[in-house]
């Protein structure tokens, strides 16, 4: 007897667990009974759950939980290709949430990967579309503003089926094909090198120019320096021819001697200097004569 109220209870304990439900805050819930969406008897729309306890019918009633929360559809890049023909990486994003229950369960399964598959390829259409109607200048110029919430009206009424809205789409980044980018890249690289070139030649041209001036004015000063070196040197040399010949005239034997001591100061100065001559030279008549007197 006490095994079977054991059971009993066990029983009951089942039952009561399998008769309710909690939906957690930030999700919403549906009920699928013998196959079909749960709806309000009096509206005939679908019976959506809010956050909290609520009850079932157990082994008939399947509980669906769906997040209900805002979510971010942020996939990679992809091409699209604009009015002039030009292919464009477009990366986006796009923000969406449940908006009827029945229909997202009923389209997607309740799969949110298989939704926003979906999505994506209706978005992109509606990107496609928009790009394909303006130019790359257009594109980036400032009607991104524009594209995006057209975008996102084309996407809105597709999506509808769905049961999915669209809260906003928006372009993140817009790049260049990489074949593209790299020859654009490879022409600005010239450009920018034909433009150094020129520079540099430039450089070295007026460089040239200045150096020749300045090599100019060198050769000018130098010039210059030695007329007016010479033209003192000679200035010098004929005041001392001056000085001599005034000197000559008024004493010729003072004068011959002053000048026989001059070439023996000279001539003696260094250690280190020889000087071979003979005795009766006329170099030494002075230091003959011990009157220091020239010997006629």
């Amino acid at each position: 007897m006490k095994n079977i109220v054991i059971v009993v209870l066990i029983l009951l304990v089942a039952l009561a667990s399998g008769s309710l439900f909690v939906v957690r805050e930030g999700e919403r819930a549906i009920v699928i009974q013998f196959g079909k969406v749960q709806r309000d008897d009096q509206t005939g729309d679908t019976r959506v759950f809010e956050p909290g306890l609520h009850p079932k019918i157990p082994f008939i009633d399947s509980v669906k939980k769906l997040d209900a929360r805002i979510q971010t559809l942020d996939d990679g890049a992809d091409r699209f290709v604009t009015e002039e023909k030009k292919d464009l990486i477009v990366d986006s994003y796009v923000k969406w949430r449940i908006e009827d229950f029945a229909r997202y369960y009923l389209s997607t399964g309740g799969n949110k990967l298989q939704a926003e598959a979906l999505l994506k390829q209706k978005v992109n259409n509606g990107l496609r579309s928009e790009f394909g109607t303006r130019t790359i200048k257009q594109i980036v110029s400032g009607e991104r503003s524009a594209l995006m919430d057209q975008a996102m009206q084309q996407a809105s009424t597709s999506s509808d089926e769905l049961g999915i809205e669209i809260v906003d789409v928006r372009v993140k980044q817009i790049n260049l094909p990489t074949e593209v980018s790299n020859s654009i890249f490879q022409r600005m690289r010239a450009e920018r090198a034909a433009v150094a070139r020129e520079h540099r030649s430039e450089g070295q041209e007026q460089a040239e120019v200045i150096r020749a001036d300045i090599d100019a004015k060198v050769t000018v000063m130098l010039a210059d320096a030695e007329r007016n070196a010479r033209q003192v040197r000679g200035e010098g040399d004929a005041l001392a021819a001056q000085i001599y010949a005034s000197a000559y005239s008024k004493n010729a034997d003072f004068y011959s001697f002053l000048r026989s001591m001059d070439a023996y100061r000279n001539s003696f100065d260094s250690k280190q200097d020889i000087l071979v001559v003979e005795p009766d030279s006329e170099f030494f008549r002075y230091m003959n004569s011990s009157e220091g007197r020239r010997d006629n």
